[in-house]
């Protein structure tokens, strides 16, 4: 079980039991991840020269992501550059690493068939003293994992409720007065995790992750892990209308405002009710299983 390698047993107990919605630091087991994932390979693939641009982000508080040509000549990651950037005091993100580190690809996998849940696996080098990205929250749960270093973490309940990639993302209803009003409460929970230790961060906690020690490098991988909405449930329940024929009809252009709309938004909802009222439950349940166990990228 791939989540075993994240997280103690008593934490893969509770997380696939309750899923919570409190933070959780958890002493991670040593396991097959570290024999495979240390702080000298992430170095190394950094600076290999062969992480494709568009999976890189270049952030400095309070600043924003660089431009990928800060870290490109002639259209390719230039490694030197990203060297020097993060001499320079940037956190360097390695985003999506289950798509090219086969052992990550296989975890990811794994942790899909134990939960029905897609993921992506970030990698964050932060130098000594420095921080990346600023106050956010994400729109699913995190097993944060330190790799090397210590980064401390301060965390403030949701803000929203249960966001969505389309739905109280951070940027979406973003407020200037967020940070200082946070700032000025002080956080929720602290936590200075510390390589060895697993950080279970529900979605929607606000984080504002950063290095303290002036002396000490930090790196950590983020486990993000997308779950699985009763949208995304009623999006499998209409994936076959389009074999109905009235739900491929058009509706003429003059329809589409006025009190011509508003009839023919009454008859899609009747069609929609009639459908799903007959539609085999337990018929289509095998193939909403098999795309949970197979469905890669995020949805809803």
């Amino acid at each position: 079980m791939s989540l075993r390698l994240l997280l103690p047993e008593e934490g893969v107990t509770e997380l696939l039991a309750s899923w919570p919605d409190t933070p959780r630091v958890y002493e991670r087991p040593t396991s097959a991840l570290d024999e495979s994932v240390t702080a000298e390979s992430i170095r190394g693939y950094l600076y290999s020269g062969c992480v494709p641009a568009s999976e890189i982000a270049a952030i400095k508080a309070p600043n924003p992501s660089l431009s990928q040509n800060a870290y490109m000549t002639n259209g390719r990651t230039d490694r030197a550059k990203l060297a020097r950037l993060y001499e320079h005091g940037f956190t360097i993100r390695l985003g999506n690493l289950q798509r090219v580190v086969p052992a990550l690809a296989g975890m990811s996998g794994t942790i899909q068939t134990e939960t029905g849940y897609s993921n992506y696996i970030h990698a964050f080098l932060t130098p000594p003293g420095e921080q990346g990205l600023r106050h956010h929250w994400d729109q699913q749960m995190a097993v944060i994992v330190q790799i090397a270093g210590t980064k401390r973490w301060q965390l403030w309940r949701p803000p929203v409720a249960a966001p969505m990639r389309e739905y109280n993302e951070s940027f979406r209803v973003w407020k200037d007065e967020f940070i200082p009003t946070w700032e000025a409460a002080g956080p929720d929970v602290e936590v200075d995790l510390k390589a060895g230790q697993s950080l279970l961060l529900p979605r929607g906690w606000v984080h504002n992750p950063h290095v303290v020690d002036t002396e000490e490098h930090s790196i950590h991988l983020t486990f993000a892990i997308r779950e699985r909405t009763r949208l995304w449930l009623a999006e499998k329940l209409l994936a076959g209308a389009i074999a109905e024929e009235e739900f491929r009809d058009i509706v003429l252009p003059r329809k589409l405002g006025g009190e011509g709309l508003i009839q023919q938004l009454g008859k899609a909802r009747e069609a929609l009710v009639t459908y799903v009222q007959g539609l085999d439950l337990a018929a289509l349940a095998p193939t909403v299983v098999k795309d949970a166990l197979t469905e890669s990228e995020y949805t809803s």
